[in-house]
């Protein structure tokens, strides 16, 4: 019985690494994202303490200085976000991206196993074939040869 041998297995095994890698690349933006989306909401808490903290000081004076301050302050908490929102919307593009990229991975593997099983399939078909005409050849000998005894 011949072995069945994929001849583009080398192709399908470098497909294979390379959906692995889309599959890591994909988990490192993902944990990216995840790193993005703390760094906003801890930019979101910062303008948001900066904001009440106005609001819990009514009543207190603040000289000119003071209050220029803690308008710098606000604003650079508010530019934080703004730049922590930015960031977040780029990751979600970089790990969209990620995503096409393995979905097309995996389409590009999944070709080659369709093709395998189908080769795989029709090899084993093939064998079945020979087989039962290797068997259909002994019986038919044999048939001959007690047909042959039985003339003599």
């Amino acid at each position: 019985m011949a072995r069945f041998r994929f001849r583009l297995e080398a192709v399908r095994a470098l497909r294979e690494q390379t959906q692995q890698q889309a599959q890591h690349e994909l988990a490192r933006e993902l944990a990216a994202r995840e790193e993005q989306l703390q760094a906003l909401d801890a930019a979101t808490r910062d303008v948001e303490r900066a904001r009440d903290g106005g609001r819990r000081d009514r009543g207190v004076t603040f000289t000119a200085h003071e209050l220029v301050q803690r308008q710098a302050f606000m604003e650079r908490a508010e530019l934080a976000r703004h730049v922590a929102d930015a960031t977040l919307a780029a990751q979600e593009q970089v790990v969209a991206d990620s995503r096409a990229q393995l979905q097309q991975a995996s389409q590009d593997r999944e070709v080659l196993e369709r093709l395998k099983r189908d080769r795989l399939a029709a090899h084993n078909k093939t064998q079945a074939l020979a087989e039962v005409a290797a068997l259909d050849e002994i019986a038919i000998a044999r048939f001959a040869r007690e047909i042959g005894r039985e003339a003599a």
